[in-house]
């Protein structure tokens, strides 16, 4: 604030409290909270924590809580970057209890086997576990303080200085917010704080799980994974700050709302001033000050509001509107709120928010779909959601950095939205995507568990939709301001009636105002309606099948695995997924390696914990396999089954992602988003993923970038008729002086069909099908080349392989409702082994970009032919070792050249990720490896 505007509002907070009989605040008391924090809120335990199992350490709360306790023995953890001190095995791992976790099945060997979704079976950690941390703490007279709990995965006991604080039957929910009064137990000086965790079980409490998403931990990933608080003030208190917005149609105007809650914890009338804040981005105006004198009855909250009525200056014209990253900018605005008596401040909040409007309505109403479909608009602008289920961490350790690093790939990827299925995040996570332009969906938890009762609501008490409450006022609390979450859903259940209301009244209560969606299933609740959205598949299905729009259930109403490119399909992907070499052997041993190649029946341990193939059994990669041996020919070797693995990978995911954009603007019903299932994991998998726990960019990530590019030239796979060549637009803009050419080509090179279509215009968002009908030959193997060029300059580049020998056939009747596709017929491109060999060069230059090394690598097809060099990947290695950086990440890759043709494509990463120089390894399905220096 500049120093002018600063004593204005100073004098005139003086005045109004002269006015009434209280001293002037100070300043800083007027002007707010420092930028970027808040005042009187810290989180405790940064210093580390104590963590032990009850079996070794016997004694009770208040002998553990003490200041004095002794902790030899314990296992010191540090907490991470959310200051949380994570779960029992990861103190245990934290201390060298199972160097190298992920790696085979050592998390098996170290700590047992979980089988089975449910309570703990381990008995080493079917016990209640301590958790401990010490303090220090100044209390003055008068002061008010409390513990915030942000949630607990289990439930807990809490112990200060050897005084309960509260016990399990108050504590319980993951997400479930509790602030609890601690100011006759903190003392001057050390502190001791002890948590006992009793041991999570996702059927009895409403909690997370890791499902099927990967092995169960032992231990029920019980722990602390959002940071335990102490809030400090006088005996007013500013809470619950936060602002509304209601934005003009055309969004030319916001107007805002800034709403907070003071609440008086004494025994008497307390008069304070109460101020706010709000900050425009830069250059879009000064900041609008803002200030009330309040008197607050004894042991009461009272809010206050800030209204445009009363604040015009609150009526923001031609606001700086929050978009998605390809559609534009993301523009952040702040508001600092506080409470002062007697010329100090007492507390302050600090929150970022975004202008903008989400709506979301039911589209195309058709025999499949009786209801229509979701789709979602931002700012009035629909688009097609291309997303990807988010796995955290499996032992709940948060990483900034490897957060922004994934949010980095999932935009390198083209993906525009995260779902978060019953896994809360910390609140970085979610600054980070707004920041980002990254949509978040967020939802409660599927399958065998609390947050999905029986229908009819038996078994629930109380106490449990108390936790619902609870819960939900949390959690809307927690999102309420940050543009990037759009909606909020209900997993494969719709909640039942008295679930469904508890939530939203909750929600309500924390002024959360999003879409909500009843289910992720073609489903309804009583307030909420139809939700429009359909599951399915998750195992392997033919690339052709996302572009079928014909088959469904009708005996189904839930939709679930219910055909392709139609509707809203909140989760979905051809299944397993297969790492590059230098990523699986960081992860599998010798023998998991050999099995990978030579036995799609064997039960890999990172798959996850179901074994067999049949139905929602995902513990092998027998389908997968089957379909690699069917359509590309049996392999001989680890490197040929990757090499053939990745091939297989990226035509599906691009396949599945295309298909959603090509049918986009069909009738009756438009295919309005596709969320891969699973984007990413807490742990090396095997199992639904687009880029691996280490970074690792394998065939999937690339299928999937391909598709998702801004500008995109795609080719289809259409049930009736020829093939065909549709552009599209994901960006913010109008897109004109668009042409697309389109090569089709021979194993050998020939080319048998030569088209192009020039003086395209798309608008954003915009869908052109059937632009070019390329011919193709009636038998063989063939290759079409697209190109998409804006103003003359090459925008994008897409290289598909087809077979006019076989076609991928799917039986519908034995397929529709199951996960996987019952097949009659498989394509055969297996011909492409006969491709004759090729030669490249490699070419790269390393320059500096801000903190990040980019090494532009230039791919040349050198043969002396007319032979394809498909499918070649560059890979940034370290000359210390010759081992692959997965950290770096890739704008292209995986790319087919003829003979004469280049292609740039660019890798950055920092200098630390490496010991050594940087080098560029290239390989390809149908050329030698070739190794060049990255300068």
């Amino acid at each position: 604030m500049n120093r002018k505007l600063r004593t204005g509002l100073v004098s005139i907070a003086a005045l109004v409290l002269a006015a009434s009989g209280i001293p002037a605040v100070a300043a800083d008391a007027a002007a707010g909270a420092p930028d970027g924090a808040a005042q009187g809120l810290r989180t405790i335990g940064k210093a580390g924590w104590q963590v032990a199992s009850s079996a070794d350490a016997p004694q009770g709360g208040a002998e553990v809580s003490s200041p004095g306790f002794a902790t030899k023995g314990w296992l010191p953890v540090r907490p991470d970057d959310a200051g949380a001190p994570g779960t029992e095995i990861g103190a245990l791992v934290q201390n060298g209890a199972c160097p190298n976790v992920f790696y085979s099945d050592n998390m098996r060997k170290c700590f047992g086997y979980q089988a089975k979704r449910g309570p703990v079976e381990n008995k080493r950690f079917a016990v209640p576990w301590w958790f401990r941390t010490t303090f220090s703490a100044t209390p003055h007279p008068g002061e008010q303080h409390q513990l915030v709990l942000n949630g607990v995965v289990g439930e807990a006991d809490i112990w200060l200085n050897g005084k309960k604080i509260a016990d399990r039957s108050q504590v319980s929910g993951a997400f479930a917010k509790h602030r609890l009064d601690v100011s006759g137990a903190l003392r001057p000086g050390a502190n001791s704080l002890a948590v006992r965790m009793y041991p999570n079980d996702p059927q009895k409490q409403f909690t997370l799980s890791a499902l099927d998403w990967s092995q169960l931990p032992p231990d029920n990933q019980t722990g602390i994974e959002l940071p335990v608080q102490l809030r400090t003030s006088g005996p007013v208190a500013v809470g619950n700050s936060h602002v509304l917005q209601h934005n003009a149609a055309d969004l030319h105007s916001s107007e805002l709302t800034v709403r907070t809650e003071v609440s008086n914890a004494s025994d008497r009338p307390q008069r304070a001033m109460v101020t706010a804040r709000v900050r425009q981005p830069r250059g879009a105006g000064a900041p609008i000050a803002l200030h009330r004198a309040v008197l607050v009855p004894p042991r009461s909250t009272r809010q206050v509001s800030f209204t445009p009525a009363e604040e015009p200056r609150l009526r923001i014209e031609h606001p700086r509107i929050w978009w998605p990253y390809q559609m534009g900018g993301q523009p952040l605005y702040t508001v600092d709120t506080a409470v002062a008596q007697y010329g100090r401040i007492s507390n302050s909040e600090h929150q970022d928010f975004g202008i903008r409007t989400v709506t979301s309505k039911l589209v195309g109403k058709s025999k499949a779909a009786p209801h229509g479909v979701r789709q979602y608009s931002i700012n009035g602008r629909p688009f097609v959601v291309r997303g990807g289920g988010f796995g955290q961490d499996l032992l709940l350790h948060y990483s900034r950095g490897d957060i922004a690093h994934q949010f980095a790939l999932m935009k390198n990827m083209g993906i525009n939205l995260v779902r978060l299925e019953g896994h809360e995040m910390p609140q970085d996570f979610y600054r980070q995507a707004d920041r980002a332009g990254m949509l978040i969906e967020s939802g409660f938890l599927c399958c065998v568990d609390s947050w999905q009762p029986p229908e009819d609501g038996s078994g629930l008490s109380e106490r449990d939709y108390a936790i619902m409450h609870r819960s939900a006022r949390s959690i809307g609390e927690r999102l309420r301001s940050h543009p990037s979450v759009i909606t909020y859903t209900w997993s494969d259940n719709a909640p039942t009636p008295r679930q469904e209301k508890e939530s939203l009244d909750g929600f309500a209560e924390a002024d959360f105002n999003v879409p909500f969606i009843a289910s992720s299933e073609y489903k309804s609740s009583p307030k909420l309606g139809p939700a429009g959205e359909k599951e399915g598949p998750y195992d392997w299905v033919p690339p052709n099948y996302w572009y079928d729009r014909e088959h469904f259930d009708a005996e189904d109403s839930s939709l679930t695995n219910a055909g392709g490119a139609w509707g809203f399909d909140s989760e979905q992907s051809a299944g397993n997924t297969v790492p590059t070499l230098d990523s699986l052997k960081s992860f599998l041993s010798p023998e998991e390696l050999r099995k990978l190649w030579t036995d799609p029946e064997y039960h890999q341990y990172h798959n996850n914990y179901e074994s067999g193939h049949d139905g929602y059994a995902f513990g092998t990669l027998y389908h997968f396999d089957t379909a690699l041996e069917k359509r590309y020919g049996k392999w001989n070797s680890l490197e040929s089954y990757v090499r053939a693995a990745q091939v297989q990978n990226y035509e599906n995911t691009r396949a599945q992602f295309e298909a959603f954009l090509d049918h986009s603007t069909d009738k009756p019903v438009p295919a309005t988003g596709t969320i891969y299932w699973q984007m990413n994991k807490g742990w090396p998998s095997l199992l639904w993923t687009l880029y691996g726990y280490d970074g690792d960019q394998a065939g999937s990530y690339f299928g999937a970038q391909a598709a998702n590019r801004p500008l995109h030239a795609l080719y289809t796979q259409n049930a009736e008729g020829p093939d065909s060549v549709t552009v599209d637009n994901l960006t913010g803009n109008a897109a004109r002086d668009l042409s697309v050419h389109a090569v089709v080509r021979d194993l050998h090179g020939k080319v048998i069909d030569d088209q192009r279509a020039d003086r395209l215009t798309l608008r954003s968002q915009g869908v052109r099908n059937q632009v070019l009908t390329p011919k193709t030959p009636e038998h063989g193997v063939y290759f079409v080349e697209l190109r998409l060029e804006r103003g003359g300059q090459l925008v994008d580049r897409n290289v598909y392989w087809r077979s006019a020998d076989g076609k991928d056939t799917v039986d519908w009747g034995k397929t529709l409702g199951n996960p996987q596709a019952t097949m009659t017929g498989y394509t055969d491109l297996s011909a492409l082994h006969d491709l004759p060999k090729a030669k490249v060069s490699a070419q790269a230059d390393t320059k500096m970009a801000g903190d990040k090394r980019v090494t532009t690598v230039t791919l040349k097809n050198t043969s002396p032919g007319t032979a394809a060099a498909f499918f070649l990947r560059a890979d940034l290695r370290d000359s210390a070792n010759g081992s692959a950086v997965p950290q770096g990440i890739w704008s292209g890759n995986d790319v087919t050249l003829w003979p004469g043709q280049s292609q740039r494509i660019q890798v950055s990463y920092s200098a630390k990720d490496l010991r050594g120089s940087p080098e560029i390894s290239v390989g390809g399905w149908n050329t030698d490896p070739v190794t060049v220096p990255a300068g």
